[in-house]
């Protein structure tokens, strides 16, 4: 629903999310909005909107037009820090923040868009190496309600239909730069070993990637796996969470990341964790306590990684439960929430009960 005058005179913040194709980047943005709504007057502008937090059309942007006092504008890309300059470079009273995941050099657009923010927020100490400018450092949190483990993860394996008794699973697009070729690689060489373990890659097949696809699936058939390792295709958030519930084992197979979701949406569900260093993953396990870390793309590295866990579930459900204990003390969507608040505030933006 647009937003009344009398509520664009009291926002506080909006949160753009200009791109139409689902993504990681619109997954986190959606998770910790709701969050932000509970502390500041915020609206969401733009597609796939969260329940828990008012909607902005692009009708209503005139209402904020000249008004005397600031408002947030939280972009986390580039076409987000584009608006929000030209809609500032016109009158509206925009504070500029970015939120900066990437773990590379930036382009020169992405750099200028950058000295023209007023904050910039880095989801990690790597990512804000990058910057060349000052930022905070606060790294993604996860609905721990949502994702979380099941009160039996047998039954909830069971009610998938799939055979043997555990689930190993490799989230996210299948495509190179997510490691779904390391990771069938590693399930054709270990699943022949350990029949009690079905595979399953849940995530989307987009066009441009399904000649890679359709040689993941080749590679499937000429181990005989059809039934053993299962490619999903792109499926309902709430039964992605469902998936997670009934790993015993998962695996983070990217070769890069800007953070990696996934990491800590599984060990919040309880999911023994085996991950390539990349993204935040570094930042998130404790190595040998909370997961083991493997050099990206090393599908020899990852079987290694695999293998005790395999032999011995009951390692990995305790592994599970001190990766699910990690995540309640460092990585709550209401500690990230908390953290962008004090970033808001050092802006001058102050929320109603602070």
């Amino acid at each position: 629903m647009p937003i009344e005058n009398n509520s664009a005179d009291d926002l506080q913040l909006i949160v753009p999310n200009l791109h139409r194709r689902y993504s990681g980047v619109t997954a986190t943005n959606r998770m910790v909005a709701p969050k932000l709504a509970l502390m500041f007057r915020a609206a969401w502008l733009g597609s796939h909107a969260p329940d828990g937090i008012a909607r902005l059309g692009f009708g209503d942007l005139p209402k904020l037009w000249r008004r005397r006092t600031p408002l947030i504008w939280h972009a986390r890309r580039n076409d987000e820090m584009i608006a929000g300059v030209l809609l500032r470079a016109l009158g509206w009273p925009l504070k500029l923040v970015f939120t900066s995941a990437a773990q590379r050099h930036h382009k020169s657009l992405t750099r200028w868009l950058i000295r023209r923010m007023d904050a910039i927020i880095a989801t990690s100490a790597l990512s804000a190496s990058f910057l060349k400018r000052d930022s905070t450092v606060v790294m993604h949190g996860v609905d721990t309600i949502s994702y979380a483990p099941p009160a039996d993860r047998a039954a909830a394996f069971a009610q998938s239909g799939l055979p043997g008794r555990y689930a190993i699973g490799c989230f996210g697009r299948v495509r190179a730069q997510k490691g779904s070729d390391v990771f069938v690689e590693a399930m054709c060489r270990l699943l022949p070993r350990y029949p009690d373990f079905t595979a399953v890659i849940v995530g989307a097949v987009v066009p441009e990637q399904q000649g890679f696809a359709n040689g993941l699936k080749k590679q499937i058939e000429a181990a005989g796996l059809q039934s053993r390792i299962i490619i999903t295709g792109e499926i309902e958030i709430e039964e992605v969470q469902r998936w997670y519930q009934r790993l015993t084992i998962y695996a983070f197979t990217s070769r890069n990341e800007g953070f990696g979701l996934t990491l800590i949406e599984a060990m919040s569900s309880g999911a023994a964790l085996v991950a390539s260093r990349a993204g935040a993953a570094e930042f998130v396990v404790e190595d040998g306590v909370t997961g083991v870390l493997t050099p990206p793309g090393d599908a020899d590295a990852l079987v290694a990684a695999l293998e005790p866990l395999m032999r011995d579930p009951a390692s990995a459900a305790a592994m599970g439960i001190r990766a699910r204990a990690r995540v309640l003390e460092k990585f709550s969507l209401e500690a990230e929430a908390n953290a962008i608040a004090e970033v808001y505030r050092g802006l001058s933006i102050s929320s109603p009960n602070a």
